[in-house]
């Protein structure tokens, strides 16, 4: 078993933590919770999205918060843009990098976006031409790809083929994404190994939801065939809209505090990181969603 040496975290609080909250969380929190991230060593913050104000109103600021970040170099800012207007939209804002979604669940797709999979990644092929023309970066992410509330399991296959369309249209990297949170560590390295047979290990991630305390343990399955980049949320930010009252993203406290404690490189300083995640659940008026954080916090108090 061989694991990585080092590991990248992208952290994706900003955009895929905050979009579920209710309350409007002002344009100024938003920046400064990036600027928290990138002091604490973040390379890679998935800052908002460019969708319609009325389906996410809390991304409505998408270009505000954008032009308020003081950039650091060597951080790539990225953005989801679902569609083309999305994405004329994010070009202004000078993003490093865009992400597209398709799910590995026809029910998914059809209930989400009203059309399957195949005919979703079709719409994202003029957005990955148009953004690859300009030199942006193309991420893309399989949602539902462990399970999905509408059909249940979801087999390898399913990735397979969300993985085969997305290389098709040029999409430079995969992320497998358990958007429910229902993976277990065996059933992981299948969708990995699928997403593998069109991506190489250098062009893949993981994004793993912990609705069912599976994060780490999916973490791990995954270090242990090399994969080496990862999606968190800073202060387990984000919530499951399909399963009522549940957790949703992995807090990045606890995947770094993890690594370290493996000896894995992640150039993330997790003191100035617990900061940052208290930084925004003080705003929100919670505690961090983080047994790490949590911890850490606790020992600081005393």
């Amino acid at each position: 078993m061989k694991l990585p040496s080092k590991v990248k975290i992208v952290d994706v609080g900003p955009r895929d933590g905050l979009q579920n909250e209710k309350d409007p969380v002002p344009a100024e929190i938003k920046i400064g919770l990036v600027h928290r991230l990138q002091d604490a060593g973040l390379k890679e913050i998935e800052v908002t999205s460019f969708v319609s104000p009325k389906w996410v109103p809390q991304m409505a600021d998408n270009a505000q918060v954008m032009a308020g970040i003081q950039r650091k170099p060597g951080v790539r800012y990225s953005v989801l843009t679902p569609n083309m207007k999305g994405f004329e939209a994010a070009v202004a804002s000078k993003p490093d990098e865009i992400v597209v979604f398709g799910a590995a669940s026809q029910a998914f797709s059809q209930r989400n976006i009203n059309c399957s999979i195949e005919q979703s990644i079709e719409r994202f092929a003029p957005v990955v031409e148009a953004a690859r023309a300009k030199g942006i970066y193309v991420r893309g992410a399989v949602s539902v790809a462990l399970g999905c509330p509408y059909e249940g399991d979801v087999p390898p296959e399913s990735v397979e083929l969300v993985a085969r369309l997305m290389k098709q249209i040029g999409v430079q990297h995969l992320g497998v994404a358990d958007t429910i949170g229902v993976g277990t560590p065996v059933k992981v390295q299948r969708a990995m190994e699928a997403a593998l047979k069109y991506y190489d290990i250098d062009d893949v991630s993981g994004h793993y939801h912990d609705t069912y305390g599976q994060a780490l343990g999916n973490t791990l399955a995954s270090l242990e065939m090399g994969i080496w980049q990862y999606d968190t949320s800073s202060a387990g930010l984000g919530g499951c809209p399909y399963a009522k009252g549940a957790t949703g993203n992995v807090a990045t406290e606890d995947v770094v505090y993890m690594l370290h404690g493996m000896g894995i490189e992640t150039g993330i300083d997790l003191d100035k990181l617990i900061d940052a995640g208290k930084y925004i659940s003080d705003f929100l008026q919670r505690k961090p969603n983080s047994r790490a954080a949590t911890a850490i916090l606790n020992k600081r108090a005393g």
